[in-house]
């Protein structure tokens, strides 16, 4: 079938090269296009289909140029046999597919075959004539009649060059120029199918990124295109173009040809590259636009804009960021105006209604400009008065007022100073001034409210004195007012009290704000996808690294603490029990205390990010997120400053014992803390470390080792250089680490504990004074199989450890005992058990001497 004939030169190019029939480009006298058959003695062993294929793509090159081609078959059988022309002849017939013309056959040259030929040929004549138009030639000269010399092979006595294998070369390049210059039309139609097709995505990242691939594209095909127009310039240099004024006619057409077809490919080419760079660069700018659209819309849209006239005047200090914004827009919309957007109409009525909410905003912020000032003014005169009435309390002369004339002198005083200022009647700060910054009136409100506590207790006094004479009393002169810590005269013991406790409330409420700025300025934007393609991606999943457990911190401060904090206005004794009765939620810090190394890596390998400069930029901060990190370790070391504090005042106050157990909690906590920092160093532990229960205490120490049973001789002890050991006491263990050299440089200086042996609390025993140095003490191991004098810095140091053992070992004493009473033997008679106990309970050795005192328990 046609669809099987080869329609490329490399489809049959091993058949091609074997050169059995060639089109040499001559042409005849009427313009027939000649094939020629040169000498082969096997071309009657070539299969039928290979023939076929040969033939037919020979004849379809010139047809491809030209319609109702005629063919000339030149057949060189010189050296043949007459049986041999006969069955080339047949064949010939058979499979040739094209308009067959003229069939000349250079007939054998041998006296025999020529003669066989003729006779053969004289009674095959009419059959063959039948089929293919035959002249049979004996000579070479003979073909002049019917052929020009220039149309002829040289082989044949003419002058027509031709190289049969680099026609071949040739023919394939060609053909392989013309298929790529097709595959390359369609990957430009189907990019331009895909660009048109497309369905464009609703969010800036993925637009940005389809334009980005597409570009990518865009450019790849274009570098194909020039490769493929340097592979087609070099083919058509190789070709040459013909000369017309040596050449006919007709052989300027055969040599042309090829010549032509490939210059008509690359023209085709550059045609092709013209309206694919003419498409793409309507395309390009329309996806633009798209984009710029689409940021356009989103800052329109964005929640600090669409809530601009609701929210913002509440927040004066973000009032003129918000309108230079709003100025920023407008002018980039104008940009996008003027560069001939497709979505013009758009932008200019959302730039148009910007403008009107901007202008709106403006005078809002002019009218609360002209509030805030009214407010300020207000605070101002309020505080100075206060400190005008302080200092006029504080210069009465006292002693002459005990008299009843001095009294009514001063009294006038005070009440002369009352009619001319406004502090004395009873302002309402936080209605006057709803919305403005609560701190500061507060603060003006406490001072107020004392101001005018002072004045009423001072005019009660001199009414008395002025009513009646009384006995000189001594009082003490009130001075103007000092910062609300200080130990002035002007306050009571009760109301330094209050002092402090306002100051632990108003910092709790800062503290928890600060730690919901952090929670939700930095962690939720880690989340926030316009803001994914700034962030490092050494924080992808690492909020809880960076973070910690702040938020449980954060639920635990704003749900509960502060309001516990917040009900002890108005009984100030129960501070106490508020950290009493959440001792136990405290210790969360020591996870997030643990967590802080991690957290403070992590951050110096991004501190400089984009991301973190972003977010610190919205949120206004003069500090960078590491401060912020640090606020819960600062504000846990505040609280047993602020108890210290309330202690000084509430001596004789109700809640007192309260308020130093809870001193003493958080200290603990303090110390906990600090421990439980130095153990996430240690390194070289095999098995989980929190089996061993909590860390009692820790420290370096000098220790002697003896591995010996019987007592320990230190005279032998004493001989060896002592070994610097840092000792963790857990519950259930005592672990020995040696101390590593800080190691780094600035925030990477880090120090590590390697551990290097461990006892077991229940098979040890201490012995509390060694001979020789007061600051000494023994521990031994497994009935002194192990013994260690472990030597502390101070002797205070050495019994702050020896208590913490006691209690160990006297609690795995009650232990053993409660455990015996459970398991004791009911044939035993009840009244014997006691004291079968107590003797079991004399595992538990002391032994007092003048030298050394022991404790020892065993459970066996």
């Amino acid at each position: 079938p046609e669809s099987t004939l080869p329609t490329r030169a490399r489809d049959i190019v091993d058949e091609l090269t074997k050169g059995f029939a060639f089109l040499s480009g001559g042409r005849g006298k009427d313009n027939g296009c000649i094939i020629t058959f040169p000498e082969n003695p096997h071309f009657n062993q070539v299969p039928q289909e290979v023939l076929v294929k040969v033939l037919s793509y020979l004849t379809r090159i010139p047809s491809q140029r030209e319609s109702d081609t005629k063919f000339i078959l030149i057949l060189d059988r010189r050296l043949a046999t007459w049986t041999s022309v006969k069955m080339t002849l047949q064949r010939i017939a058979a499979s040739f597919p094209g308009n067959l013309h003229l069939v000349m056959v250079l007939r054998p040259t041998g006296f025999f075959q020529r003669t066989f030929t003729d006779i053969g040929f004289r009674f095959s004549q009419e059959d063959f004539l039948l089929k293919l138009p035959v002249v049979m030639l004996s000579s070479v000269s003979d073909l002049l009649t019917y052929i020009d010399e220039k149309q002829l092979t040289p082989e044949f006595g003419g002058t027509l060059e031709y190289c049969h294998s680099e026609w071949v070369i040739f023919r394939t390049a060609i053909e392989s120029f013309a298929l790529t210059v097709k595959e390359i039309a369609q990957m430009l139609q189907t990019f331009g199918m895909e660009l048109a097709e497309m369905e464009l995505p609703e969010d800036i990242y993925s637009i940005e990124r389809i334009l980005a691939l597409r570009t990518e594209k865009y450019y790849q095909l274009k570098e194909d295109i020039t490769t493929v127009t340097k592979e087609g310039n070099m083919l058509l240099c190789s070709l040459e173009e013909p000369d017309t004024d040596e050449l006919g006619e007709e052989q300027t057409q055969e040599r042309s040809g090829d010549w032509e077809t490939v210059n008509r490919l690359l023209a085709q080419l550059h045609e092709m590259e013209t309206a694919f760079d003419g498409f793409w660069e309507k395309h390009q700018l329309k996806m633009e636009q798209y984009l710029q659209l689409w940021k356009f819309e989103q800052h329109f849209q964005e929640p600090k804009y669409t809530t601009l006239f609701s929210s913002s005047l509440r927040f004066p200090s973000v009032q003129k960021d918000l309108t230079g914004k709003a100025q920023v827009m407008i002018l980039h919309g104008h940009q996008l105006a003027a560069n001939h957007h497709y979505a013009l109409n758009l932008i200019c009525q959302q730039c148009n209604e910007l403008r009107h909410h901007s202008d709106v905003l403006l005078e809002e912020i002019k009218r609360k400009h002209n509030h805030l000032q009214k407010t300020l003014d207000l605070l101002t005169s309020l505080q100075q008065c206060c400190d005008e009435g302080a200092y006029l309390l504080a210069n009465q002369p006292m002693d002459k007022c005990q008299s009843r004339e001095g009294a009514q002198k001063a009294l006038q005083e005070i009440e002369k100073f009352l009619e001319t200022t406004v502090f004395f009647h009873h302002f309402h700060l936080t209605k006057i001034c709803f919305g403005d910054p609560q701190a500061r009136i507060q603060t003006v409100q406490i001072k107020l409210d004392n101001v005018r506590c002072m004045f009423k207790n001072r005019q009660a006094c001199f009414r008395k004195l002025a009513d009646k004479q009384v006995r000189p009393v001594q009082l003490v002169a009130p001075r103007p007012e000092n910062p609300p810590r200080s130990k002035s005269p002007l306050f009571s013991p009760k109301h330094g009290n209050v002092h402090v406790i306002n100051e632990l409330i108003e910092t709790e409420r800062v503290y928890v704000e600060e730690l919901f700025t952090v929670l939700m300025g930095y962690r939720a934007e880690m989340d926030n996808p316009s803001m994914t393609f700034l962030l490092p991606p050494v924080l992808q999943n690492c909020k809880d690294v960076l973070f910690g457990n702040m938020p449980e911190i954060y639920d635990f401060h704003n749900k509960t603490f502060l309001h516990l904090l917040e009900s002890c206005l108005e009984t100030p004794e129960r501070v106490g029990y508020c950290f009493l009765e959440r001792v136990e939620d405290f210790q969360m810090y020591e996870k997030y205390c643990q967590n802080k190394p991690r957290s403070e890596s992590l951050w110096r390998q991004c501190a400089e990010s984009l991301f973190f400069q972003e977010c610190q930029r919205k949120l206004e901060h003069k500090l960078g997120l590491d401060s912020y990190l640090l606020k819960p370790v600062q504000r846990l070391t505040k609280y047993q400053l602020l108890l210290k504090e309330l202690l000084k005042y509430s001596t004789s106050c109700e809640g007192v014992e309260e308020l130093q157990e809870a001193l003493v909690a958080m200290l603990d906590l303090l110390k906990s803390v600090n421990d439980s920092m130095h153990q996430i160093s240690i390194t070289g532990y095999h098995g989980d470390i929190g089996e061993l229960g909590k860390v009692l205490m820790q420290g370096s120490f000098s220790v002697w080792t003896g591995h010996r049973k019987g007592p320990t001789k230190m005279k032998d002890l004493a001989r060896f250089k002592p070994m610097q050991r840092h000792l963790f006491l857990y519950e259930k263990a005592l672990v020995f680490c040696k101390k590593r050299e800080d190691h780094g440089d600035g925030y990477d200086k880090t120090s590590s504990y390697s551990f290097k042996n461990f006892l077991k609390m229940s098979a040890v025993g201490i012995t509390e004074n060694v001979k020789g140095d007061h600051r000494k003490f023994e521990i031994w191991y497994s009935g002194r199989e192990e013994v260690y004098v472990v030597q502390a810095q101070t002797v205070d140091l050495k019994m702050a450890w020896l208590n913490e053992i006691r209690k160990i070992l006297f609690k795995q004493q009650e232990l053993i005992k409660g455990t015996w009473l459970l398991n004791c033997s009911p044939q035993a008679p009840p009244e014997l058990q006691p004291k079968v106990c107590e003797c079991l309970c004399e595992c538990v050795l002391i032994i007092v001497s003048r030298e050394q005192t022991s404790l020892f328990i065993t459970t066996s």
